[in-house]
């Protein structure tokens, strides 16, 4: 079996980031599990902080640039993502966003997306459900259940260290993740079409058996009622 592409975004500002540090630990974990079950894995790190300017042309021209569109390209030919963001205003940075904005999509679609966050106080920890996993259900990815999220205290001597503290987290969800990878295969939006022409096929059969009359009209959801005939039917 060929070396598994997992690649890690991370929209760090400042260097050296405990945002890029985190995103490496949990590089480092889940290609260690993967390793453990005789998987092989290839990690690569896209840097947006090194990207910024080059999102920002492209938002407003709609060219990329060449190293945009590598790590464009990288991100989306990945097995697996793992994606960390500091926390700016209770969500995810404008960098972030600005990035996977510029995804085309269902590109990352049936993707594994392993989420994680870095904040000034635990306080933001919900920001990876609010915020980071409906962006991410929206890009029709495969989001792990378990996420991460990484106060600066966690860094700290003053960390909290029940069950372990951030570095049992980062095992945990770096061990589900190498799992995760394991037994699912990215299924990329050029892979659908036969799947919606099958469904297609379904629903025009759905449709035939309706038959003739009221019932046949509204099994077609692609004709509308007007609406002054459906208040003519109720009267």
């Amino acid at each position: 079996m060929g070396a598994l592409k997992l690649v890690a975004v991370s929209a760090g500002l400042s260097r050296p980031s405990s945002t890029r540090l985190l995103a490496d630990r949990l590089a480092e974990a889940t290609a260690r599990e993967l390793a453990a079950a005789d998987r092989k894995a290839e990690v690569e790190v896209v840097e947006l902080r090194e990207l910024a300017v080059d999102i920002a042309n492209n938002l407003v021209t709609g060219f990329p640039s060449g190293a945009l569109r590598a790590a464009l390209d990288r991100v989306t030919g990945a097995d697996g993502l793992i994606v960390v963001t500091p926390v700016f205003a209770a969500s995810y940075s404008g960098l972030f966003k600005s990035f996977f904005d510029l995804v085309e999509p269902d590109a990352l679609a049936g993707t594994p997306v392993l989420l994680a966050a870095t904040g000034g106080t635990a306080r933001h920890s919900l920001v990876v459900e609010h915020a980071l996993r409906p962006l991410f259900t929206y890009l029709h990815a495969l989001t792990l259940p378990t996420a991460v999220f990484a106060a600066t205290d966690d860094w700290g001597a003053g960390a909290d260290t029940y069950a372990g503290g951030l570095p049992a987290r980062i095992e945990r969800a770096g061990g589900e993740f190498a799992r995760l990878l394991g037994t699912v295969a990215p299924v990329r939006g050029g892979d659908t079409g036969a799947d919606e022409a099958d469904g297609a096929g379904e629903r025009g059969g759905a449709g035939e058996r309706g038959g003739a009359g009221e019932a046949g009209e509204l099994d077609d959801l692609d004709d509308v009622v007007p609406f002054e005939r459906l208040l003519g039917k109720l009267s």
